[in-house]
């Protein structure tokens, strides 16, 4: 519950600073590991809070988007989230992306496959070609990355989109996070040069 208060307060102040697209990483492809009863009290969270939230998206003018393979969730869940990113759709605020059994892997190979399916010829596809079929193509790769809870690693997350991105490690636990977090978080972000791979 700590971890959705949190969730609701960065994407509140993420939306009041003009931040368009936020990915919050809700369940991975390897946390299916976890105990059946961890992963059943998280995906009971999910289906509970998703529709419940639906006045807190309706101010902020949240449109919610999914990353991740649906067809690996329980069906019940998997169509609450299809219903919702369908009924806030019409929201144009902050673009709320829930990766829920996403794993950055299983993205390219599932990617892969369905530009098999569509016929792509694989002697001259390029990363734009190959981009086009990831789950979210039409959103812009990250720019900011962050890790809380002092960690380091990638953790499987947006393996293909972070190409380039920046990131920012905090030793702050995701269920404290406040407004004041993101901003130390974007003001970092500001104060960096970005030279994709070129001399400046």
């Amino acid at each position: 519950m700590e971890g959705l208060n949190a969730a609701k307060r960065v994407v509140k102040a993420a939306a009041e600073m003009g931040i368009r697209y936020l990915t919050l990483y809700v369940f991975s492809t390897e946390n299916w590991k976890r105990t059946t009863d961890e992963v059943g009290f998280i995906m009971g969270l999910v289906k509970q809070y998703l529709r419940s939230e639906m006045e807190f998206y309706e101010e902020n003018h949240i449109r919610l988007r999914h990353a991740g393979d649906p067809d690996g969730l329980p069906q019940d869940i998997a169509a609450e989230i299809r219903d919702m990113c369908a009924e806030t759709e019409k929201y144009s605020g902050i673009q709320v992306i829930l990766a829920l059994n996403y794993g950055g892997r299983d993205e390219i190979l599932r990617a892969v496959r369905k530009a098999a399916r569509a016929g792509e010829n694989f002697l001259s596809l390029n990363e734009a070609t190959l981009a086009g079929y990831l789950d979210n193509p039409d959103i812009p790769d990250p720019d900011l990355i962050i890790r809380s809870a002092g960690e380091y690693r990638t953790s499987n997350f947006l393996l293909w989109e972070s190409a380039y991105a920046e990131y920012y490690i905090s030793p702050v636990l995701w269920p404290d996070w406040t407004e004041t977090e993101l901003q130390n978080a974007v003001e970092s972000y500001q104060n960096r040069e970005r030279k994709y791979g070129s001399v400046t």
